[in-house]
């Protein structure tokens, strides 16, 4: 499970700095700029992924994978809203399987009812 957790952080480290250098543009970036701004990214992931490892029961930090590869936004909303309720101290214990389930349930929408009528 980690080694497919890098290869998606490492997506989009590279997705990060690409759009970087379009909004800088290339010929203006100095290399030791990218590689501090990259070092920095770098830095924040694995902070982030330390705190998730320790707020998440490791059944939460599965499913949390499953949902990364199907509908990554929808997973960093989660990892998003798991650290705010840290930081504000709302958080008692691990979350686990169930709770997650309920954050999910809470962030993401209604699904649409599709209906058909046949004439």
């Amino acid at each position: 499970m980690p080694s497919e957790q890098d290869a998606e952080l490492d997506e989009l480290r590279r997705r990060r700095m690409t759009a970087l250098q379009s909004q800088l543009g290339a010929s203006q970036m100095d290399p030791s700029v990218v590689a501090a701004q990259q070092a920095e990214m770098e830095r924040r992931s694995a902070e982030q992924r330390e705190v998730l490892r320790r707020l998440l029961t490791p059944e939460a930090r599965e499913r949390l994978g499953r949902i990364r590869l199907a509908k990554p936004d929808v997973a960093q909303a989660v990892e998003q809203q798991v650290i705010q309720l840290a930081a504000s101290g709302r958080l008692r214990r691990q979350i686990d399987d169930e709770t997650l389930r309920q954050i999910l349930e809470r962030l993401t929408p209604d699904k649409r009812e599709i209906k058909i009528t046949r004439r």
